[in-house]
């Protein structure tokens, strides 16, 4: 019989409507069962070498890392195929294996009535003399009862089983679905299961437990009291959540000793008489922690029958007040108190596990279940560390990267993991009007969807030339659509669009967890500007709602006397951002952050009281590396960052921070708690800039110039090539063909077109993108007239190669500086005196201009008068250049080229103006001669053949 508490679970009715979903074991886990320690897998790696992405490719090539698994067993040997997861490697030698000794997987597709069957089966296991042995979590539970006195000696929490016991919540998820969303379901099932083993198993009638009728065996009793822990008193440290709103979570300390059953403890704290009464929630983290919620089993309003709803549907309503805060970290209803504890039995060891969870985990629990906050906690910089606006590179970025969190944000509200459909097309250049309203589907497009970075949908390989977006869509554990982020931006790498499309999404969703004062209906329609669709308003609500009381919780404590403005006069007025009593110390070194670039810093924050001298720490963090512009970190602190040089200390207060960023970092809650709750305080920051890594200087580029300097260069070439209605081209120091490429985009009169370098690498992959250009996606090349040759060249552009000799148009667009000042000079005279090119144009950095891109802002007048010392401060803008020259010494060495050779040089550029400070950001010089008859009559008799043909492609040949 069944008592009242009972009552209110057993009355729930069973769905039997919902078909139950399959569970196959997998190969890997099969060999696991009949073969347990005795199979052993050895994986190994295997460079396999592909020919296949470019074909007549004369650099032998490594494809990726596979890998090649064989499995040994007692009866035979086995090698897998080979693939690029290890993990898929030994899955298909157990696979194999299974194969060869006849042994058929079976598949696992119960219907409720089965699972109602296999359910008592399981508990009768669970209560028996061989179960009692097993290292399994419950086993531990039922040890510790043992110990107990009286009429509760043996008697098992329903709760326990519930949640100690996987296969028994799969089973009851067979039969009824709506246990994967509330997980209290469970419980009625295992006692209805229970009643069915009478002649075995007793339930009380006023608490929920199961024991045995008959009791263990005395020696195996006995045993069991001599393995029993020490007397000695424990104190393990848990959180008290009140229901009510209006109270603070508070730190409780649990007192037992080994040989006692915790729950009974935890009980009492709750103010019961019986651990049997206490309800336990799922694991809070990670999948193999114990931390987990603790409160009373419902009394007065269980034998309400109201809460059934009239479809038959299980529903729950509480009469009492539901607690918020603990429902928003478990994601179960709950009324009443609730302890947070991390506390039970484990199969890592047959003694009680136990850690100490304070104020501060507690709140860094709360901050993991926001986006930002996961990336705060991934960077160990709670005060400073901010989710960043923008994924630039995947070199720049630092902590988790986007996709990660989203995946685990998914996890922390009991989601799906999400699903990544990567969309790919051909790669056009656009103009800038169309570029805004480019869609893939357009295109007609393939789609590739992965869910935990695993493929789906097989698909072809994707050239190197194609483009990719990616979308995303977050499900619920019942793989129901909850919103669709489909993000219009394309990028060049597959990795590019995942990140960047997860940074949307997260983004957005940040906006609502870091504000108290956006309601929800105001972030559902700002949804379209991030290009999301919601699919079930009511489902994403849930996720939301929990954050929503927590916010108002901050806000309330933050409109007391916690962190009141408080700015005097500083030596940088930034009190506008929050900031006060700025002051920068030490002798300015002239190494200063730009956009683009990684500072790194070493900080420390303190709590401070106004008015007095003391201040207690609240976080530091050493060698600190974010990137400026992209909102990495706090808004202030990275101003402040800006105007300090490497070697440099500010020191500013603030009143910006809220009261659960400082309880998640702070240690000493308890003190911290006294003093923002009775005095007026502020936050100090003290920070010094150790070093500072300067950007790539493509990216530096893409900050300050759009379209990108590398854009404008080749729109500038293609300029020239249409005005001399060229047919032939070679680009000196092609690298991985960049310039080739986009040539391909534009309508030209090319028809051959020749690239050299010195750099196998970059030949290499040159010669991928344009034969998957060329060949696989021939509708791509948008020249007027159908390129008949391309060639690479393996060789220095200061040897002559008279297969070179007499082209209509040379390039040489960002190369010379990557040289030695005489070499490139050398190039110089043998382009103009061997090559003889119609037009040959070489481009280069002005390293004047370094005094914009390397200064968050312009200079001003003082600082433009001192140009020379600015200009001395500059570095190059890339650390493999050899040398930068200024417009003088650029114009100088073409004028002296030019003359030497009998060409008129001009002199142009990209980015910035020639008629302003400090002209343009990258200078060029079109060198031009006039050809004669005579001219035409001088051809290279002698073969001089310096170059390897790397890779070749002639249209007649296909």
């Amino acid at each position: 019989m069944i008592t009242n508490v009972l009552s209110f679970l057993m009355e729930m009715k069973e769905h039997h409507s919902v078909a139950p979903k399959k569970s196959n074991l997998t190969p890997k886990a099969i060999i696991h069962q009949k073969f347990g320690k005795t199979a052993c897998y050895t994986v190994e790696a295997v460079k396999e070498v592909s020919q296949t992405e470019c074909p007549g490719l004369c650099i032998p090539q490594t494809g990726p890392c596979l890998y090649r698994c064989t499995l040994k067993l007692p009866e035979l040997m086995v090698v897998s195929g080979t693939f690029t997861k290890k993990k898929d490697a030994e899955q298909s030698a157990a696979e194999i294996a299974l194969e060869k000794l006849s042994i058929i997987p079976e598949t696992i597709d119960l219907t409720p009535q089965e699972a109602q069957e296999s359910l008592v089966a399981r508990i009768a296991y669970l209560f028996s003399e061989k179960f009692l042995s097993t290292d399994h979590p419950l086993g531990g539970h039922i040890r510790a009862t043992l110990r107990r006195k009286g009429n509760h000696c043996g008697s098992i929490p329903v709760s326990v089983i519930a949640v100690s016991d996987p296969k028994i919540f799969s089973l009851c998820k067979c039969i009824n679905p709506e246990v994967e969303s509330n997980p209290f379901l469970v419980l009625p099932y295992i006692v209805k299961g229970a009643t069915k083993l009478h002649e075995f198993l007793t339930t009380s009638e006023q608490h929920i437990w199961i024991k045995k009728l008959c009791p263990y065996p005395q020696d195996i009793i006995e045993s069991l009291l001599k393995e029993g822990g020490s007397e000695e008193c424990i104190q393990v440290k848990a959180i008290r959540i009140p229901s009510s709103m209006e109270k603070c979570v508070e730190a409780v300390t649990l007192c037992m000793s080994l040989r006692e059953y915790y729950l009974d403890i935890i009980a009492n704290e709750l103010g019961l008489e019986d651990g049997a009464n206490v309800l336990i929630s799922r694991n809070i983290g990670k999948a193999s922690s114990e931390t987990r919620l603790f409160f009373a089993a419902p009394q007065s309003y269980l034998l309400d029958r109201s809460f059934i709803s009239g479809n038959g549907k299980e529903t729950i309503r509480f009469e009492g007040s539901l607690n918020e805060r603990a429902r928003y970290l478990s994601g179960q209803d709950m009324v009443g108190d609730a302890i947070l504890a991390c506390i039970g039995y484990t199969r890592k060891s047959r003694d009680l596990f136990y850690e100490d969870v304070t104020v501060q985990l507690y709140h860094r629990m709360l901050l993991g279940k926001t986006p930002g906050g996961i990336y705060k906690l991934s960077r160990e910089a709670i005060l400073t560390a901010e989710l960043p606006s923008k994924f630039t590179t995947r070199v720049n970025w630092r902590g988790s990267l986007p996709r990660d969190i989203l995946s685990m944000f998914c996890r922390q509200h009991r989601l799906s993991e999400p699903v990544f459909s990567i969309i790919s097309h051909p790669f056009k250049i656009l103009t800038e009007s169309s570029e805004s309203s480019f869609k893939a589907a357009d295109l007609g497009t393939d789609v590739i969807e992965c869910a935990n970075g695993t493929s789906v949908n097989a698909c072809p390989k994707k050239s190197n030339s194609e483009m990719f977006k990616c979308e995303i869509k977050l499900l619920s554990r019942c793989k129901d659509v909850i919103l669709l982020c489909s993000p219009e931006d394309c990028y060049k790498k597959q990795n590019d669009a995942i990140q960047n499309a997860s940074l949307k999404l997260l983004s957005w969703l940040n906006t609502y967890f870091n504000s108290v004062t956006i309601p929800f209906d105001q972030l559902y329609e700002t949804a379209c500007n991030f290009s999301i669709h919601i699919f079930s308003k009511n489902l994403f609500g849930e996720i939301l709602i929990g954050q929503s009381i927590q916010n108002c919780q901050i806000y309330a404590m933050q409109c007391n006397k916690i962190l009141e403005p408080m700015c005097t006069t500083s030596s940088h007025d930034m009190s506008g951002n929050g900031v006060c009593n700025l002051k920068i110390e030490g002798p300015d070194s002239g190494v200063c952050p730009c956009n683009g670039s990684l500072p790194c810093i070493n900080y420390s924050v303190y709590l401070v009281v106004d008015g007095e001298n003391n201040k207690e720490v609240i976080e530091v963090c050493n060698e600190f590396e974010f990137e400026i512009g992209v909102g990495a970190v706090i808004s202030y602190v990275e101003e402040v960052v800006m105007q300090m040089s490497v070697g440099q200390y500010a020191y500013f207060k603030t009143n910006l921070l809220t009261f659960d960023l400082i309880f998640a970092s702070a240690g000493d809650s308890a003190k911290m708690l006294s003093l923002l709750s009775s005095k007026a305080c502020c936050v100090e920051y003290e920070i010094s800039l150790t070093k500072v890594a300067e950007p790539p200087e493509e990216r530096m580029e893409q900050a300050f110039f759009s379209p990108p300097l590398s854009k404008q260069r080749v729109e500038f070439a293609v300029q020239h090539i249409l005005e001399s209605h060229a047919t032939t081209l070679v680009d000196f120091g092609c690298g991985s063909g960049s310039l080739l490429e986009a040539l391909l985009n534009y309508t030209t009169s090319l028809e051959k077109i020749a690239g050299v370098d010195i750099s196998q690498k970059g030949l290499t992959r040159a010669a991928k993108v344009l034969n998957s250009k060329l060949d696989a996606n021939p509708d791509a090349v948008v020249t007027s007239k159908p390129i008949k040759s391309v060639i690479l060249y393996e060789g220095s552009i200061t040897n002559f190669d008279s297969r070179l000799h007499g082209f209509d148009i040379g390039t040489c667009l960002e190369v010379i500086e990557h040289m030695d000042e005489d070499q490139a000079c050398l190039f110089g005279d043998v382009a103009l005196s061997c090559f003889r090119p119609r037009i040959l144009i070489v481009s280069t950095p002005n390293f004047e201009y370094n005094v914009v891109l390397q200064r968050s802002k312009p200079p001003t007048q003082e600082e433009e008068l001192d140009g020379q010392n600015l200009l001395q401060s500059c570095k190059f803008r890339n650390n493999d250049h050899k040398f930068e020259w200024t417009r003088e010494q650029f114009i100088q060495w073409a004028s002296d080229v030019a003359a030497r050779h009998n060409y008129n040089v001009e002199f142009s550029g990209v980015g910035g103006s020639a008629d302003a400070e400090p002209g343009f950001a990258s200078q060029i010089a079109v060198f031009k001669r006039e050809w004669s008859h005579e001219d035409d009559g001088q051809k290279h008799t002698d073969i001089e053949n310096h170059y390897n043909v790397i890779w070749e492609w002639n249209s007649k040949s296909k």
